[in-house]
């Protein structure tokens, strides 16, 4: 593979590994060379797949409010990067989303985090980002990872889903948003001055 980031996203932009996909591959990720906070997520939802651009649903307007982002600065400030596990929507389940394709994590995870050699703030979200990012803390549950990375060491941070269906947890745990929202909140204005 080669080392030239914008080759490799042009080619994770034409990926069609996953063909059988409910809605058919639909790659969405945004990502730079200059990428320095990664938010590392799970794979895109059904509205996502639709409008074709990250977190531009309810989850990314919680997301953009607990980062004290613009929308603006969100999608166009190239220091910003959205990776998910699985670059498409990998269907309907039960009760959710299926889980993000193995296939797409194999072929293009690895090549896309060894090209962004400036990321300084690591954000992840969901079990699986956790346990690829965090393989020590597999087998926790989201709140103890949460906890374990409360303060931020080595410059990642644990987050819940931002997704209102997660209005419980966060009324369950107000700690969140008044201990580790602020820190969270301090990396990002000093990574974007």
């Amino acid at each position: 593979m080669s080392a030239d980031p914008n080759d490799l996203f042009s080619r994770m932009r034409k990926c069609t590994i996953c063909k059988d996909l409910e809605l058919g591959p639909r790659p969405i990720f945004q990502l730079s060379p200059r990428t320095k906070i990664l938010i590392a997520g799970q794979a895109p939802g059904r509205i996502t797949h639709a409008k074709g651009r990250p977190f531009d649903d309810p989850s990314g307007e919680r997301l953009r409010h607990w980062l004290s982002i613009d929308q603006d600065s969100f999608y166009n400030d190239a220091r910003i990067g959205i990776l998910p596990m699985a670059m498409c929507f990998p269907g309907g389940g039960k009760n959710g989303d299926k889980p993000p394709r193995k296939e797409c994590v194999e072929a293009w995870r690895e090549p896309a985090m060894a090209v962004l050699k400036d990321v300084e703030l690591t954000l992840i979200l969901g079990r699986y980002a956790i346990d690829w990012h965090l393989p020590h803390l597999k087998g926790t549950s989201v709140t103890e990872a949460v906890h374990h990375t409360a303060c931020g060491e080595g410059g990642v941070f644990v987050l819940p889903h931002p997704s209102p269906r997660n209005n419980r947890w966060l009324l369950r745990n107000e700690w969140f948003e008044r201990s580790v929202l602020p820190r969270i909140q301090e990396q990002v204005v000093r990574l974007l001055v």
